[in-house]
């Protein structure tokens, strides 16, 4: 109960600050945006986020899932250590390097984003995978489940906590590096962001941020919620224990 009115407090004040600044009209010189550009930013900004976080699931689950078959255990190192190479690159150099190979825009800030969202998913999913204990496979396979049916009836179940962690964790990451991906002409709220540091002037910066901080806070929270559904009910039971 803490935990949610912590949350709720917090989305308060985030949304709170976004509504002052856009109400003040301009500051100085320099005008803030209106409310609809703001809506439509932050709707941007999670368009990105969502295509970049879709592309990585569908291609990081079956990446970390593979990596534990016994035919490709020798080679998961490499996959995970290739996954690796995106995360060591500075996300600033990663998004221009992405928006001179495929012109400023929308496509370099997925791609880029893509890239930042796989490491936590291909080693979640390998790692959960790899945490169910080999005596439940073997339980399985003496009730003679095919192969098949212990991945769908037993491994995955077993997993999916630990996966859905690493897909909570990539999203709330990719929701602060998309703002960097305005620099490319992406979009988003990143536009508001790098407005407001280009004239310094912080209501411009907060009008972008407070924005991007509550859409982490919110998708964290959901995510998490579809975290504990996901969640086996025996497993629950031993986590509240």
């Amino acid at each position: 109960m803490r935990r949610y009115v912590i949350l709720v407090l917090l989305l308060s004040v985030l949304c709170g600050v976004t509504i002052w600044v856009t109400s003040l009209g301009s500051v100085g010189i320099f005008r803030v945006a209106s409310p609809s550009k703001v809506l439509s930013a932050t709707l941007r900004h999670l368009h990105i986020v969502a295509s970049a976080e879709g592309l990585a699931i569908l291609i990081g689950i079956p990446i970390g899932f593979l990596s534990t078959r016994r035919i490709l255990r020798m080679v998961s190192p490499i996959l995970i250590g290739l996954a690796n190479i995106g995360q060591t690159i500075p996300t600033l150099a990663f998004i221009g390097i992405a928006g001179v190979a495929l012109g400023l825009g929308y496509t370099a800030a997925v791609v880029a984003l893509f890239v930042y969202a796989l490491l936590p998913i291909i080693r979640n999913t390998h790692a959960g995978i790899r945490s169910v204990p080999p005596e439940v496979k073997e339980a399985a396979r003496g009730m003679g489940l095919s192969p098949w049916q212990i991945v769908m009836r037993v491994e995955l179940p077993l997993a999916r906590p630990v996966i859905m962690a690493g897909i909570r964790t990539s999203t709330v990451v990719n929701v602060g590096t998309a703002a960097v991906a305005g620099m490319i002409g992406a979009g988003g709220l990143g536009d508001l962001i790098m407005t407001g540091i280009a004239v310094r002037v912080t209501q411009i910066i907060l009008q972008g941020a407070a924005p991007a901080a509550a859409l982490a806070i919110t998708l964290d929270a959901l995510l998490g919620a579809i975290e504990t559904w996901f969640t086996p009910r025996g497993m629950r039971r031993t986590q509240r224990s």
